[in-house]
């Protein structure tokens, strides 16, 4: 059963009651993590199967999307390779690439998940553009594993392989070489979900309906491991003629219901909901396959300062309930997100934001009294 997420849904959006992060400055803990000239952006912990935040012999690691600054933030997702970040005592330590270079037919690589389970390491994630063709929007769902010694170290990597082997009619394949920020199409973001009730596996990743007569066609994708190999199914949820991505997409288990969480900005929202901010989403069901109820009666769940519309983005949900996020524009820069405030002389943030914590009551979810994780 797919869920649609409609624009009744958003016309609920309660201004007066919004979750807001905290307004950031250079005084809250911030800071450069591998010296000047290297972006970060998207990341997420390594998690063990239940969606905790994994001990890897005592450290809390964590991946991150990084690349040279070459002067246009914009050009970052085109030379975009995963890092290793630890944190200790609250503060970010860049450990160098995840992954050595392969010779693989993909680009570069985009945002995904990592599972530990025992002493096996799985990288999840989205392999980018064509090795053929540099400089292509083209989307696939790749991993990757290797062993964890117990003393934390990690072992040579496999050849990533890709995922799924073909694409079902309820989702558009993100082959396109030519592409636009907020309206290229999307199969990206993988986040593994182990299902406590039964224990099956899944992907959930952000997709494009197939099918939609509408420009904004964003899917909450979900693909089932039986006999040992990834199959999709229907999307959990759609955004048919609401919302163009559902970025980040991911699942989180909580007191027995599932939570669907994902991320979207102002401008890939179709013309007249655009009153819907910048922000981590998400909705709920008693059930993996729906239907799902908007949380909060909308689906947004935090955004951003009213005056700082674009301060934070890639909000990521662990079953801890502690929420990673990159700063975006600074505090001071684009209020209002639109397609431009991802390139030209913009304040970009480009380092780790700080944590935050999420507090879950049934179907209303919101940041904890504590905001910071």
């Amino acid at each position: 059963m797919t869920t649609a997420w409609t624009g009744a849904d958003l016309r609920n959006i309660d201004t007066s009651q919004l979750a807001r992060v905290p307004v950031l400055n250079n005084l809250d803990g911030l800071q450069p993590i591998g010296g000047e000239g290297i972006y970060y952006w998207d990341m997420w912990p390594v998690q063990a199967a239940d969606g905790m935040m994994a001990d890897i012999a005592g450290r809390e690691m964590w991946m991150v999307l990084s690349a040279p600054d070459r002067g246009d933030p914009a050009l970052r997702h085109f030379e975009a390779k995963i890092r290793w970040l630890e944190r200790i005592d609250g503060r970010w330590h860049d450990r160098g690439p995840v992954l050595p270079d392969f010779d693989t037919d993909y680009e570069r690589e985009w945002a995904g998940t990592a599972l530990l389970d025992g002493d096996r390491l799985t990288l999840h994630f989205t392999g980018a553009g064509t090795d053929a063709r540099p400089g292509g929007y083209q989307q696939r769902l790749f991993e990757t594993s290797a062993t964890v010694d117990a003393d934390g170290a990690i072992g040579e990597w496999s050849v990533p392989q890709p995922s799924l082997d073909a694409i079902t009619p309820d989702y558009m394949a993100a082959d396109q070489h030519e592409g636009e920020a907020g309206k290229i199409k999307a199969f990206r973001d993988p986040a593994y979900f182990r299902d406590p009730a039964d224990g099956a596996e899944y992907l959930a990743f952000t997709a494009s309906l197939a099918g939609s007569q509408s420009a904004f066609n964003g899917a909450f994708g979900l693909a089932k491991r039986v006999d040992g190999a990834w199959q999709l199914v229907p999307p959990a949820i759609h955004a048919d003629g609401v919302n163009n991505e559902l970025e980040r997409a991911h699942l989180v288990s909580h007191a027995g219901r599932y939570y669907a969480f994902w991320v979207t900005q102002r401008f890939t929202f179709a013309p007249d909901l655009r009153h819907a901010p910048n922000g981590l989403y998400g909705m709920v069901a008693d059930r993996l396959d729906g239907p799902y109820r908007p949380l909060n009666g909308s689906g947004l769940v935090i955004a951003n300062p009213e005056d700082a519309g674009s301060q934070c983005y890639s909000w990521f949900v662990s079953s801890d309930l502690v929420v990673s996020s990159f700063v975006d524009i600074w505090p001071g820069g684009d209020a209002v997100s639109a397609p431009e405030a991802a390139s030209g002389p913009q304040p970009f943030g480009g380092v780790p934001a700080p944590l935050l914590r999420l507090t879950i009551d049934g179907d209303r979810c919101t940041l904890a009294d504590e905001a910071f994780a």
